[in-house]
């Protein structure tokens, strides 16, 4: 179910690096899709896409978020 969530992309350095969505509802997803343009640390956005809570994820920080847009804030 497409949904849109606003908040802050983070970098953490585990495994090979792992870029992520601090979203304002209090909740941290992993971030997948995109293109490399969205990989600013600090960087505020707003993102549409769907939230895929039952894919495994190495990280283990949230679900994924698979990214269809965004634009920065």
């Amino acid at each position: 179910m497409a949904t849109t969530k606003t908040g802050t992309v983070r970098f953490r350095d585990l495994e090979t690096g792992l870029w992520l969505l601090e979203a304002d509802d209090g909740r941290t997803y992993l971030l997948a899709g995109g293109d490399r343009k969205i990989k600013k640390d600090g960087a505020r956005i707003s993102v549409d896409g769907d939230v895929d809570a039952e894919s495994p994820n190495l990280g283990m920080v949230g679900p994924r978020f698979v990214v269809k847009q965004y634009r920065f804030l």
